[in-house]
């Protein structure tokens, strides 16, 4: 099989699926509530109850907020596992779900925020759906119509956004797994149940 004969919607599909299948997914099974708020450090950022937060912003419109600065702080804070799923189901996919594919609107403004593992999971997998699903129903051709404004690279084609997003959700969803791996090796009590690899 030549370039020309290639698949490249299944490819880019695949490079993330296959991550998420067979490596990842497993990786966040058994998250609980306490790995889901720790920090290692003080003052990391965090998704937090409404009013307890003391980040100069606080987004979201429901019970929880998530902490954020404009510009980031240099360097950036250290943030929790809570606020990574946080950014990645937000910032990372909602967002580009109703940019490109037709989701409801979302914003860090206006998100409601998981105060707890297993919905921020929920979310996350709901999201991950959406974004597949639309970049499956944009086929070669769509890959390679050009992003358009809602992105910074309008005129790049859209292939290029599913890649950087690919690159997002691996690097974002491993600090996940790295935190739960210094979570369960930091405190002596917390289960093992999907917390070490």
């Amino acid at each position: 099989m030549n370039a020309d004969e290639l698949d490249w919607n299944r490819t880019l599909r695949e490079q993330w699926e296959v991550h998420w299948n067979h490596q990842l997914r497993a990786r966040l099974d058994g998250l609980t509530d306490d790995e889901y708020f720790w920090s290692p450090v003080p003052d990391a950022w965090s998704v937090r109850p409404r009013g307890e937060s003391t980040a100069p912003v606080q987004g979201g419109a429901g019970d929880f907020t998530i902490d954020y600065a404009f510009p980031t702080p240099t360097p950036p804070p250290f943030t929790t596992i809570a606020w990574r799923l946080g950014h990645v189901v937000v910032g990372v996919l909602a967002a580009r779900n109703a940019a490109h594919f037709g989701a409801p609107e979302a914003s860090y403004e206006t998100w409601e925020y998981a105060g707890d593992a297993a919905t921020a999971l929920d979310q996350l997998q709901a999201q991950l759906d959406i974004w597949l699903a639309g970049v499956a129903g944009l086929g070669a051709a769509g890959l390679r119509a050009p992003i358009g404004e809602k992105e910074p690279y309008p005129d790049a084609p859209t292939a290029d956004l599913v890649l950087h997003i690919n690159r997002e959700l691996i690097h974002h969803l491993s600090e996940v797994c790295l935190l739960r791996d210094l979570y369960s090796h930091t405190n002596t009590d917390a289960t093992t149940n999907g917390a070490t690899r």
